[in-house]
């Protein structure tokens, strides 16, 4: 008898039956880690090159006060839960290199963003962001970022000091024209500005020497601007579903499209669903070759 209630009384210590009595409940990784009392940090893993914490598609509305104490996380991925809100304690994770928000309800960031001096790598895609702080432009050594899916019209004038970023994607927003900041990254190599509203491309995106993918499908583009044909880093070309009816006699001058592309993913020129005018849609069936030879006879002409 003294051993079986000796076995009862150990039963009921147990922190997940005083806390949740009955039906059991299954628990995420970090309750389960608080309630046995570990440290926090056996959540972490650590990889060759970085240390990681993940707590991706949890139903999460708040982030956990714990993980504002593993100042040693450089990868964290909070993505596809219901955040609200951003604490400014994220200013805390001073090695963070990759930081992934992606598919949140993020309305804004704090200021504290601007102390993550070694971030490199951003996703904010799929949140309700109707504008970024000036704050993430002190983040130096970003060199990749998604802010497509959200609600932006426009991006602070500091983006400019993003010396370092190589690929942006601002597609599924409200920008009306490509920002003037974007035209000075130099080391931009990716663009994507699809699904806006734009209704044009400014003379300045010759400035980006170093474009090679530059994708603004499903806007309302007017011209294909002859600037765009000094970008001669440019291998993928998307221009599909807007309102071109003229191409430039020098489009001979892009000559690493190599084709007319029609899956997406491939490299080359995207040109079709636009209202081309005659002979146009014809030389586009024929080739690239065909296209830019008749382009470039046409201007000798």
């Amino acid at each position: 008898m003294g051993a079986r209630q000796s076995r009862g009384n150990s039963k009921d210590k147990d922190p997940k039956r005083l806390l949740l009595p009955g039906r059991r409940q299954k628990f995420a990784s970090w309750d389960d880690t608080l309630l046995l009392g570990r440290d926090p940090r056996s959540l972490l893993k650590r990889g060759m090159r970085h240390v990681s914490f993940s707590l991706v598609t949890k139903g999460m509305t708040d982030i956990p006060d714990f993980l504002w104490g593993l100042s040693e996380v450089q990868k964290l991925n909070l993505s596809h839960n219901q955040l609200r809100v951003l604490p400014p304690e994220v200013g805390k994770l001073s090695r963070l290199v990759v930081l992934n928000l992606c598919g949140n309800h993020l309305k804004s960031l704090p200021r504290e963003i601007s102390l993550l001096q070694s971030l490199k790598v951003l996703f904010l895609n799929m949140n309700c962001l109707t504008e970024v702080p000036a704050e993430l432009s002190s983040c130096r050594n970003l060199e990749v970022l998604s802010l497509s899916h959200n609600r932006l019209s426009q991006l602070p004038a500091g983006f400019a000091d993003l010396s370092r970023l190589r690929k942006l994607n601002l597609s599924n927003n409200c920008f009306i024209h490509i920002p003037i900041c974007v035209f000075s990254l130099k080391e931009l190599d990716f663009l994507h500005v699809g699904a806006n509203r734009l209704e044009n491309i400014a003379e300045s995106i010759q400035c980006l020497g170093s474009l090679q993918i530059f994708i603004a499908e499903n806007n309302s583009i007017h011209s294909f601007p002859r600037s765009l044909c000094l970008v001669t880093s440019l291998e993928l070309l998307n221009l599909n579903n807007n309102d071109i009816q003229t191409l430039p006699e020098d489009l001979y001058l892009l000559s690493r499209l190599g084709r007319i592309a029609w899956n997406p993913m491939d490299k080359g020129l995207h040109i079709s669903q636009n209202p081309l005018s005659k002979p146009l849609p014809e030389l586009v069936e024929g080739g690239l070759e065909m296209l830019s030879s008749y382009l470039k006879n046409k201007k000798n002409n």
